[in-house]
């Protein structure tokens, strides 16, 4: 009905497996604590590298907002040119 007797003695672990195994989980957390540093850096220099494109593109924004108000004095310009020219002969 039930299986075998559970051993009285219980589960026997030697210090040398205890140690073996500590100094495995201990490597691996090294592992995944040098990976996080990583990528909290990567996170670091994205931020920078977001900030300053974010200055370039506000930069060449207010550089380029003359250039359709221009066009359209050049064009009220050629109208009036057209218009006196039409009107004086």
């Amino acid at each position: 009905m039930g299986g075998p007797a559970p051993d009285p003695a219980g589960v026997y672990i030697s210090s040398a497996q205890m140690h073996r195994e500590l100094r495995s989980l201990s490597d691996g957390l090294t592992r995944v604590e040098t990976k996080l540093d990583g990528i909290g850096q990567g996170l670091t220099d994205l931020g920078k590298d977001v900030a300053d494109d974010e200055t370039r593109l506000r930069t060449l924004e207010c550089a380029r907002w003359p250039l359709p108000t221009i066009g359209v004095l050049a064009g009220l310009a050629g109208t009036a040119t057209g218009a006196v020219s039409l009107f004086t002969r």
